[in-house]
């Protein structure tokens, strides 16, 4: 029997793990659940991804991207003549006035690298990725102190359940963007 050619079966198959993973948690995350979701045979999951770690890590490097790209696009972090306290209140904002689901998904992938070595990394990207795109409008330091509060933010507004404050954000962000001489 001849091979199949499909070359987006490996792009299908993170995001067969994606749709798991929001739908049953990691627990829930198998070679036999990911092909099930992605309706292909159970060997294809296993040929692109010998472990589930190897799997983990392409979803969570796919969160990464997506997020990053959302933050590029918005092309105002780089302009000079934008607050960057009022920039990031508006991309925190949109993020929470989204699919609350994705951005739940998103922290699990993430927060998994408590107990998962292989994703820390990857969760390291994504915390560097976005303190590059801020020191270029404020200090390294400063850049780390606004990821850690973008961050400490959206955690308390998805474990309390509760809503998206924009007034508190934006006044937490100028705080530690005043501090540092925003350039």
């Amino acid at each position: 029997m001849a091979r199949r050619y499909d070359p987006g079966r490996r792009d299908r198959i993170i995001g067969a793990a994606l749709r798991v993973v929001a739908d049953r948690g990691i627990d829930g995350l198998s070679h036999r659940t990911v092909a099930a979701e992605a309706d292909v045979p159970l060997g294809s999951t296993t040929y692109h991804f010998a472990s589930l770690d190897e799997l983990l890590v392409a979803a969570l490097r796919r969160c990464n991207e997506n997020f990053a790209r959302a933050v590029r696009e918005s092309g105002r972090l780089d302009d000079p003549g934008t607050d960057l306290a009022d920039e990031l209140t508006r991309l925190l904002g949109e993020w929470f006035t989204g699919e609350r689901q994705a951005i739940e998904l998103e922290y699990e992938l993430y927060l998994a690298a408590l107990r998962r070595p292989a994703l820390r990394p990857v969760a390291a990207e994504w915390t560097d990725g976005v303190g590059v795109l801020l020191a270029r409008r404020t200090d390294p330091a400063t850049a780390r102190a606004l990821v850690a509060l973008l961050d400490g933010i959206s955690l308390q507004v998805l474990l309390t359940g509760g809503e998206f404050d924009a007034v508190y954000a934006r006044e937490m962000l100028a705080r530690i963007v005043r501090g540092s001489g925003d350039r």
